[in-house]
């Protein structure tokens, strides 16, 4: 049973040594050089028409267009510029939230660092619908600030009533 086994082995070796070598030696059929010849003809006449495809999405060439063809590239520039956009809202949510988790994280932190050296937080203070009391006395000099208006250069200028 062993010898047989082996004989297998070597079998299966030297068939596989005569394909690789019939392989070498054999050059391709001139069948398969056609076959070849006409498929990078085919992906040559492709490349030329996402050429044109693409100079025309450019905006390019289109002096050959009918309006059917300008109206459908019109669409297609019209869904895409709807993709893109939806993509950057997206985007945008995206660095929205996470602003916002970074604010929560700062408005915590100062929140700790204004209890821990016994300070009144300023600004927001946890939520966002949260507001810090600002002081009576700043808030009088706030309120003696002059919002008069006046129209000119400063020496000609006149007050506005």
């Amino acid at each position: 049973m062993m010898h047989k086994l082996v004989s297998m082995h070597e079998t299966i070796k030297r068939y596989q040594k005569h394909t690789k070598d019939s392989q070498a030696n054999n050059p391709p059929s001139e069948h398969n050089m056609q076959h070849l010849k006409h498929e990078a003809a085919a992906m040559m006449k492709k490349i030329e028409q996402l050429e044109t495809s693409k100079q025309k999405l450019h905006g390019e060439g289109l002096g050959s267009c009918t309006m059917e063809e300008l109206q459908q590239l019109e669409q297609k520039l019209e869904r895409s510029v709807t993709t893109i956009r939806a993509r950057k809202m997206q985007v945008y949510k995206q660095q929205i939230d996470r602003l916002k988790e970074k604010e929560k994280a700062l408005c915590a932190e100062n929140a700790m660092l204004c209890d821990k050296f016994g300070l009144q937080a300023w600004g927001r203070a946890g939520s966002s619908e949260e507001r810090a009391v600002v002081p009576s006395a700043e808030i009088s000099e706030v309120s003696d600030v002059e919002t008069e208006l006046f129209i000119g250069l400063p020496e000609t200028r006149h007050k506005r009533h």
